[in-house]
């Protein structure tokens, strides 16, 4: 059995391959498959959970961040500050466990998301065919294909009814490809290989079956994926790597000056660099990955309480941001449940010979399952006998009609439906009320007339043609000289409750905009119907004359954009973007591309396979009050992110830059480098409690934005506004109080600490400090904190690390200096934060 690459299958036939992979018709048997996943290798390589857990903790340890503190143990043992070196042994175990828990939390809980979402293709195994995750699929397995079907291996077709295939992720054609059987020259493109189906591509339309050539990183996909791997960010991540890089130049700057100034003024070299070292690390925001890790994970269970699922962490943060809901009209706005309201011919009367097609064709079609044909599969028929099926030409998105070849007791007969302008261009003769066929063009304007007055009363209408067929052979060439039947009318009713689902999206200042195949008539039944006056519509005959400049002023005002092809909805939500952040919602085929292209795509549970493989979060049920619930998730998630940032920018940067000027003037060093570090540790203890901190309801009215040019701001007014306090607390403990040198350190250290957890309480709302209630976990490792600080000195280890008792006089001075910072700080805090109301 030959396994493995065949960089040009696509010159072989079926047979020889089927020689090749020991493989048939009816696929390989279960044994044969489990023989090749244990001696050829092709089964992912497995580790142990303890392993797996290992190789994470000690990527804890890769950061920039942590390998400086890592040095700085080694420096501290070195010179033998062996106090030194237990603080920042405890700080980088501490944040290592704390980073690898919950990133290891957040694993499980994808992992966890992702096994419902898992991928499975139909394969015959035994002859029989059976659903079975993609990733175990092995060369030789024969797979069958539907419309929606992702491809999971690299394949030969060796059957195939109208299948066309999407294969714009690897060759950027927009347009199906044809697929049939048969052989394809060695030297033939990759477009030309008609014969082959690839791995990472789907199926549009029609039905086939195919053998399996190669598997994995063998396939082309895989090739491509090896030599060019790219991983999307999303903003939020852009924005923190940008802040990252922001804040490390800054840290180097001001860490190698100090300690370029220290060593000038004659101050040892190890104290010099251990304090710049201790500086570095003070003011590197060491716990923004855990916390980020903790906010998602936290935000991705709630979401799945809620009934959405999501796939990528990271993508809660977009869900926050997002301003505006794209979405189909069909199971969103509506029930979702299509009910046939009325079966007519031509002339608008109620027809046994429209119903008995109808349910012919919807009975016997075996492509893309859809709820039209499940509805019609229910319609009372007077004879429920189905005629033997001749052949399908299944539905695809061009052609936009499904056909099927039957034989019934009298003839063959061809019945074609479809959309309305599709089936109508086919057509030359009409069915009359009395039985008698005519020639079509006469009636043309009255037919395009009563379909137009169908759809204003917000029916959706399709149509149905048939004609007698004198070979048993059924191909699309055949759809051509039929005979018009009439009207299927389809109901799908708006959601209850749908109205007031708007209202919820706009109290959180995002739009809604309708994008769908359907009739423009049906689609401005339906805008009217749930509330939107007086909407704009711009169907897809439009967007062909409008140049992309001009779209992108003209999508903004427009509420609906009907009869829409699947590329025009991926060229609508571009535009859009341009204005907002977009969310776009589809479980179709035709919606992938429009997933793709916006800022957070949706899908739901049952969609196909590509859409929900496309998407980043996946609802169990297709409702869009569930992302009510999901936006308001990813703005808590944003909000809590962004508190500690502020914290990290503001205090901590203030109180850091105010330590390296006092050093400057100082003959001492303000703090030692291990109160630096103490300070580090027990200001970051309780703000490992912010992703769980509840956040005021008008943060959740409006999308978070991430803003480097606010922050920076905030970073400049709030660092000075604590470094103002430091200068004070500087005079006061060295000029006023005459403190000595030990005294001065642990007040300035105490004054430190209890600024950045003061600060916390300030940051975390918009309003007066005091006017939201903190999480309780916020507040009791708070309290903690705060508790030990002023604890330490009075320890027996304090002198260890230079800390000694305060007078009364210092810690009064200290404690009013706290208070007019707290009072100043909230001020300050509320004008800016109304200054800048979109964060």
């Amino acid at each position: 059995m030959r396994v493995g690459p065949a960089p040009d299958f696509w010159k072989y036939d079926a047979a020889y391959w089927f020689q090749q992979t020991g493989s048939s018709e009816m696929g390989l048997s279960q044994q044969e498959v489990e023989k090749i996943l244990k001696k050829q290798g092709i089964q992912p390589r497995t580790y142990s959970r303890l392993r797996q857990d290992f190789v994470l903790f000690i990527r804890q340890f890769k950061s920039p961040i942590m390998l400086l503190m890592i040095g700085a143990i080694f420096i501290s043992a070195f010179v033998g500050e062996t106090s030194d070196v237990l603080i920042i042994l405890t700080i980088v175990l501490s944040s290592g466990f704390l980073s690898f828990f919950q990133e290891r939390n957040a694993g499980r809980v994808v992992e966890k998301l992702k096994s419902m979402l898992s991928i499975k293709s139909t394969v015959l195994r035994n002859g029989s065919p059976q659903d079975i995750p993609a990733g175990m699929i092995v060369p030789g397995d024969v797979i069958l294909f539907n419309a929606g079907d992702l491809i999971p291996a690299d394949c030969l077709l060796f059957e195939a009814d109208e299948l066309h295939a999407n294969e714009s992720s690897l060759t950027g054609e927009s347009f199906p490809v044809r697929k049939s059987a048969g052989l394809v020259d060695e030297q033939a493109d990759l477009v030309k290989r008609t014969n082959c189906l690839w791995e990472g591509t789907n199926i549009v339309s029609g039905t086939g079956k195919a053998l399996v050539i190669q598997t994995g990183e063998d396939t082309l996909f895989g090739a491509i994926a090896r030599s060019a791997t790219t991983v999307t960010e999303t903003s939020f991540e852009k924005g923190l790597k940008d802040f990252g890089y922001f804040l490390t130049k800054i840290t180097l700057v001001l860490s190698i000056f100090i300690l370029i100034v220290n060593l000038l003024n004659g101050k040892g070299i190890i104290d010099s660099a251990l304090f710049a070292l201790a500086l570095a690390v003070g003011m590197a925001p060491e716990l923004l990955p855990a916390i980020s890790s903790i906010a998602m994970s936290q935000g991705a269970n709630r979401l799945l309480q809620k009934k959405v699922i999501v796939k990528k962490l990271s993508a809660i943060q977009n869900l926050g941001e997002i301003n505006l809901l794209c979405t189909d009209k069909t199971g969103t706005i509506t029930e979702g449940t299509i009910r046939v309201s009325g079966l007519k011919d031509p002339f608008g009367q109620e027809s046994e010979l429209v119903k008995q097609l109808a349910y012919w064709n919807a009975s016997l079609e075996s492509g893309y399952s859809n709820p039209i044909d499940e509805a019609l599969k229910l319609l009372l028929v007077e004879s429920k006998k189905i005629p033997e099926k001749i052949g399908e030409v299944p539905y695809d998105f061009i052609r936009k009609r499904l056909s099927i070849g039957v034989r019934t007791e009298v003839d063959l007969m061809l019945i074609s439906k479809g959309a309305f302008s599709q089936i109508l261009s086919i057509c030359t003769q009409i069915r009359l009320p009395d039985g008698k066929i005519a020639g079509l063009s006469p009636f043309i304007p009255e037919i395009e007339n009563r379909f137009e007055e169908y759809g204003k009363l917000g029916a959706r209408v399709i149509a149905i043609c048939y004609k007698n067929l004198n070979a048993t052979m059924v191909s699309k060439e055949l759809e051509v000289e039929m005979i018009f039947a009439g009207f299927i009318l389809l109901q799908d009713p708006v959601k209850k409750g749908i109205v007031e689902t708007i209202g919820e999206l706009k109290k959180l200042k995002v739009g809604l905009k309708i994008i769908t195949g359907d009739n423009r008539n049906v689609a401005l039944a339906i805008s009217q119907s749930i509330g939107i006056e007086n909407p704009m519509v711009l169907t897809g005959k439009d967007l062909m004359s409008i140049n992309p400049e001009a779209l992108k002023q003209l999508v903004r005002n427009t509420h609906v954009f009907s009869e829409v092809e699947p590329q025009q909805k991926e060229r609508i939500i571009l535009a859009l973007k341009h204005s907002f952040t977009v969310a776009y919602m589809g479980d179709g085929i035709n919606d992938v591309s429009a997933i793709n292209a916006a800022d957070v795509g949706i899908s739901v549970e049952n969609a196909v396979d590509v859409a929900r493989e496309a998407a980043d979060f996946v609802l169990t049920e297709k409702n869009i009050l569930v992302l009510v619930d999901g936006i308001k998730e990813g703005r808590k998630t944003f909000a809590n992110t962004l508190k500690y940032l502020y914290i990290s920018t503001g205090s901590t940067f203030g109180n850091m830059f105010s330590v390296a000027g006092a050093s400057l003037i100082l003959p001492f060093l303000p703090m030692l480098p291990k109160q630096i570090l103490l300070t580090n540790l027990l200001s970051d203890f309780p703000f490992i409690t912010i992703a769980s901190d509840s956040v005021e309801e008008e943060q959740l009215k409006k999308p978070g934005k991430w803003d480097l040019k606010v922050i920076r701001k905030y970073m400049l007014i709030f660092g000075f506004h604590s470094a103002a306090f430091d200068i004070i607390s500087f005079f006061t403990l060295f000029f006023l109080l005459k403190s000595s040198e030990s005294e001065f350190q642990t007040g300035w250290f105490i004054e430190s600490i209890i600024s950045e957890l003061f600060i916390l309480f300030i940051i975390r709302t918009h309003r007066k400090f005091y006017q939201f209630k903190p999480s309780g976990y916020l507040m009791a490792f708070s309290i903690f904190a705060l508790t030990v600080t002023l604890g330490l000195p009075y320890l027996p280890f304090a002198e260890r690390i230079g800390l000694a008792p305060l007078p009364f006089t210092n810690l009064a001075a200290i404690g009013l200096i706290l208070l007019a910072y707290v009072l100043t700080g909230d001020i300050l805090k509320v004008w800016f934060f109304k200054k800048h109301r979109n964060i």
